[in-house]
């Protein structure tokens, strides 16, 4: 620093020790969902499925995803994914998502987010107005285009995997809040959905802390009452949150939901996977054409798009096939140490 307070460039020779771990990203959101993409720094991930790697990380490396979401390098609320060799032979990139409590099976702004980080850094180079990319992702492949002014992402639509209504119409029972309704549909990973006007909550930041106490506990309370069971992989069989749907407060859109997912996470877009278990929602009810695009807004007002691209069947399941729409932008990049001497190195949580 200059005796006039001016601040110069700090400069050090300095080289983190050989012992201790050095993992590279880049920081992204997508409609204000944080999104850290690891580009470097992990050991090999093996699997010939990404349910095998994912399978893999859960088992071997999962102090890994604690370093890198919990504090004191994340938050509750950190999202992250790691970029993996593709698995199938059409697909670009393999990628593994990750949160506070584990893995999702599929990551609607995670899919926004990461495609707008490859494209927009050159990690995959890719020509034209509107590039595809394909993801092998743990729920099957997704494609995605971009849509593209010059070298800047505008706007990623992807094609998710089949999408479709689980259970709907059903009631349980809830400690203090009494019989609720629900329905449970799926969007690349199982939601409870409940009318948030039920519950008597509004879906904004001022109901932050008790729109996670009431996913919380209507999430354990459907869990407790229903069985999943995903058509085809054991390892999508879980409920993985709760969306709470409400009104849109622009005239402009159709709706406005928040999800709270995993360990009382709660998404700060409006959940691409969630948009697509609507659409499923939606056209079983008869209240969405084919190729009819609805907008929902998030907890803070961003917005994606859906709409049902066509149908199809899905196991025993009549199935939609969605696509989502929305924007992400790139806000850093990191190197993160792992000190191996540090008593909290492998992160831990306060809420």
């Amino acid at each position: 620093m200059n005796l006039d307070g001016d601040l110069d460039p700090v400069e050090t020779s300095w080289i983190p020790p050989n012992d201790w771990i050095k993992i590279k990203t880049i920081e992204a959101h997508a409609a204000g969902e944080p999104l850290r993409i690891v580009l470097d720094g992990l050991p090999s991930i093996p699997g010939r499925t990404i349910l095998e790697r994912r399978r893999y990380l859960k088992d071997h490396l999962d102090t890994l995803r604690t370093a890198l979401v919990w504090e004191p390098r994340g938050h509750a609320d950190m999202y992250a994914a790691i970029i993996t060799e593709p698995t199938t032979a059409e697909s670009d990139v393999g990628v593994i998502f990750l949160h506070n409590e584990g893995y999702s099976t599929m990551c609607g702004h995670g899919v926004i987010g990461l495609v707008t980080v490859l494209l927009e850094t050159g990690i995959i180079a890719k020509e034209g107005e509107h590039p595809v990319v394909k993801l092998d992702t743990p729920a099957g492949l997704v494609t995605a285009t971009a849509h593209r002014e010059g070298t800047r992402v505008r706007e990623v639509s992807f094609e998710n995997v089949p999408s479709f209504v689980y259970l709907h119409d059903q009631t349980v029972h809830v400690p203090t809040l009494g019989d609720i309704r629900f329905d449970i549909a799926f969007g690349g990973a199982f939601y409870a959905f409940v009318n948030a006007e039920d519950v008597g909550v509004r879906l904004d930041a001022e109901e932050f802390r008790r729109l996670i106490d009431l996913g919380v506990r209507i999430k354990k309370a459907v869990m407790d009452s229903i069985p999943i069971k995903h058509p085809f992989e054991d390892d999508l069989s879980f409920l993985y949150g709760t969306i709470l749907v409400g009104e849109a407060q622009s005239p402009q859109h159709h709706s406005r939901n928040v999800c709270i997912f995993a360990d009382g996470e709660v998404d700060r877009s409006p959940t691409g996977t969630g948009v697509s278990a609507r659409a499923a929602i939606h056209f079983a009810r008869n209240e969405l054409p084919i190729d009819e695009a609805f907008t929902v807004e998030s907890i803070i007002g961003t917005c994606f798009s859906g709409k049902v691209l066509r149908t199809t069947k899905f196991g025993e399941y009549d199935a939609v096939v969605p696509e989502v729409t929305g924007s992400a932008s790139i806000v850093g990049m990191s190197e993160w140490l792992v000190d191996p001497h540090d008593p909290l190195r492998d992160g831990f949580l306060l809420r």
